[in-house]
């Protein structure tokens, strides 16, 4: 079984003028044990465990077809469970209808209605919760000023930009305060720039409202742009949890490392149990502090090394004392704008992989020799 139940509180949560965390306004949810079984050949969620806590952002993220978006339809109540118990404050909902768990959801789509107004899609959940009508009035026009669509209230949906839209599904998603609020990627519809401005909308007012969000992607960096804590899926189950931090600068396995961020794997003949191991020809340092406490290293495993800790030289006597070093070749050169990627050719199998370096380095050339290296304790070892 999966167990990631938080025993800590998440990062990024809000601090009082003491310093002291600020109250939460949101729910908790734990998820104990959940599976979901459609009858293929291996459960679409496989006993997950997972805690959420009041006001957290929670990202479940992973490839197509890992289990996040079926493990948020179950807290949705959009499908059963096979097994396991789903908890909103102590209370088990696993048995009650989507409608009764007061789960707010915003999907990709969008799901407005194209023949009413802004402020009566917004105000439709409302008026279904037979809410007067002058506090319908009076919480609409709050929730639209906090998506910032005040005077947008008398347009219908295709006056408004996929941007402004998606605004008007998150006032609808929020207006009648729900226990949490459910994100099925709802930004992959739209282009880069726009997203990214949804992004920083979001995180805004999920400070503002302080309620719990659980957020689906199969987006690296908007997992970790938006999210205290991400659940990394993978076949099922959760692979890891962490902060965007943690996933990234301490991965505790292959997959971890691959999905999130660029990553030079070194995958070595055997596994890790000294302070020294080798990959071809190369005696490398290991530094206790890196090596992932998952099972699998001591019999097989891999170091990786991000690209922004990657430093080139000509030659191997530029290598800093005490760094771990490889022989490579430079491949290609990529312009990022703010920085160039240098495609790397490692070692005598000349592995693929990658460095970072500023745009105004123009010290190595397409097919140029040169000597790869870092520190010891910027390296992750980890299970192959």
């Amino acid at each position: 079984m999966t167990d990631t139940t938080a025993r800590t509180a998440p990062a990024g949560t809000p601090e009082s003028e003491a310093g002291q965390p600020a109250e939460r306004r949101g729910t908790q949810i734990r998820l104990s044990a959940v599976t979901k079984d459609f009858g293929l050949a291996a459960p679409a969620v496989d006993e997950v465990s997972l805690t959420i806590e009041p006001g957290e952002f929670m990202t479940l993220l992973g490839p197509s077809g890992s289990g996040k978006t079926t493990t948020l339809n179950l807290i949705a109540g959009f499908e059963t469970l096979t097994s396991g118990t789903i908890e909103i404050d102590g209370h088990d909902i696993g048995r009650l209808p989507p409608h009764k768990r007061e789960l707010g959801m915003l999907f990709q789509n969008y799901a407005l209605f194209p023949h009413l107004t802004v402020a009566q899609n917004v105000a439709y959940p409302l008026r279904e919760r037979r809410v007067p009508k002058a506090e319908i009035a009076a919480r609409v026009a709050e929730v639209l000023e906090l998506v910032q669509l005040t005077g947008r209230d008398h347009n219908h949906p295709t006056q408004l930009s996929g941007g402004q839209q998606q605004r008007v599904a998150l006032a609808r998603a929020i207006v009648f305060h729900p226990k949490a609020l459910l994100l099925d990627e709802p930004l992959s519809a739209l282009d880069r720039n726009l997203r990214g401005a949804l992004q920083s909308e979001i995180r805004r007012i999920h400070r503002e409202v302080g309620s719990t969000f659980v957020f689906v992607t199969h987006d690296q960096e908007e997992a970790m742009n938006l999210s205290d804590r991400i659940a990394l899926f993978n076949q099922g189950r959760i692979e890891q949890l962490g902060s965007p931090e943690q996933l990234y600068d301490a991965p505790d396995t292959l997959f971890a490392a691959r999905f999130l961020g660029d990553s030079n794997v070194f995958e070595l003949e055997g596994g890790v149990t000294g302070d020294t191991t080798r990959w071809e020809d190369r005696a490398w340092r290991v530094d206790a502090a890196t090596v992932s406490r998952r099972s699998g290293v001591a019999e097989r495993a891999a170091v990786v090394v991000r690209p922004e800790n990657l430093g080139l030289v000509a030659d191997e006597k530029d290598v800093p004392s005490g760094a771990n070093w490889v022989r490579a070749r430079v491949r290609d050169q990529e312009f990022m704008g703010s920085y160039r990627t240098l495609q790397l050719a490692l070692g005598g199998q000349e592995r693929p992989g990658r460095a970072r370096v500023s745009t105004s380095d123009a010290s190595f050339a397409v097919g140029d020799p040169v000597v790869a290296w870092w520190r010891p304790e910027r390296q992750r070892i980890v299970a192959a």
